[in-house]
């Protein structure tokens, strides 16, 4: 079943869903270029994976607001859904993969998963809760 042919009562909490995920990526990526080095000593763990590298980092918050623009779009557009909505959740899905890499290269021990995930993924998971 796709989206197209799903039910109307399962399409509208998916289009929420895709919504909402897309204003929180958006979000955060605006914060990111407005406020680098705020973004960088108050989410958990970012001050950790190295040094301040503000044009680094801004390239990052752009990265986010294309994410939740994809999002975002995604909604708006019925033909372009599944490329805008694929495209964006690839690029989520090999960041955490990466981190996961992480702890399996030794980089860092299996307890940042949890810390990461706890304090940044699941406030923003929150916000459909």
């Amino acid at each position: 079943m796709n989206l197209h042919s799903a039910k109307p009562r399962f399409q509208r909490p998916i289009l929420v869903f895709a919504a909402a995920l897309g204003v929180a990526m958006a979000a955060n990526g605006v914060f990111v270029l407005i406020a680098p080095a705020l973004w960088y000593t108050e989410v958990p763990g970012v001050a950790r994976t190295g040094l301040f590298n503000q044009h680094f980092i801004r390239d990052i918050g752009l990265l986010y607001v294309a994410i939740g623009a994809a999002f975002i779009a995604g909604n708006l557009s019925v033909v372009h859904r599944v490329l805008l909505w694929a495209s964006a959740t690839a690029w989520l899905t090999a960041h955490a993969l990466f981190h996961f890499w992480e702890v399996a290269a030794g980089i860092c021990g299996p307890e940042v998963l949890w810390v990461d995930f706890r304090r940044s993924r699941c406030r923003r998971l929150s916000v459909f809760c």
